[in-house]
């Protein structure tokens, strides 16, 4: 069920354990637009590097944005609104994404930056099961976060709070972009 006749991307970014997937689960099923995991898309060599414990490069992360990139262009020419949940970490990783509305002028394209506390990252990670992003990657992650600068025009949302109203806040975001 899309909302909109404009097909709208919402990037969901942070670092690992912000909440991307939790929030963007909960949209999903409030707005009925597709969803693409961007950790899917990883290629096998980046899994096993992190897994390893082992910090992505931008060499190892460039085909993943581009994968990422070419995924939210499809969804757009399709006229389909979308979240995509993406790390997004530098400005440079940011304009790998936005190039992907290139050639669509009608769509809208939003980030949300979901940050909070090194401690509340470090403790949502410890208590995270099954997943390949070890818990002693998040200061790599924090260290090559490049804060989200004005002119990015972001929202961004303290995880803080519980996640519904995590997921509410960035559903007001979204409405207000569209």
């Amino acid at each position: 069920m899309q909302s909109s006749a404009r097909p709208h991307i919402v990037v969901l970014m942070g670092v690992s354990g912000s909440g991307k997937s939790t929030v963007a689960g909960m949209l999903v099923s409030t707005l009925g637009w597709d969803l693409l995991e961007g950790d899917d898309l990883h290629p096998p060599a980046n899994i096993a590097k992190m897994h390893a414990g082992h910090a992505l490069t931008d060499e190892d992360r460039k085909p993943w944005l581009e994968a990422i990139a070419r995924w939210m262009s499809e969804e757009v020419r399709a006229g389909r609104s979308a979240i995509v949940t993406c790390s997004a970490l530098k400005r440079s990783y940011r304009d790998v994404l936005r190039a992907s509305m290139i050639g669509h002028p009608d769509a809208v394209l939003t980030f949300v930056h979901l940050t909070g506390s090194r401690e509340d990252l470090q403790r949502r990670l410890t208590a995270r099961m099954d997943h390949f992003m070890p818990p002693g990657l998040l200061d790599s992650q924090l260290q090559t976060l490049e804060a989200p600068a004005p002119d990015e025009h972001i929202v961004s949302i303290e995880i803080g709070p519980p996640p519904g109203e995590v997921a509410a806040a960035t559903l007001a975001a979204i409405r207000s972009h569209s």
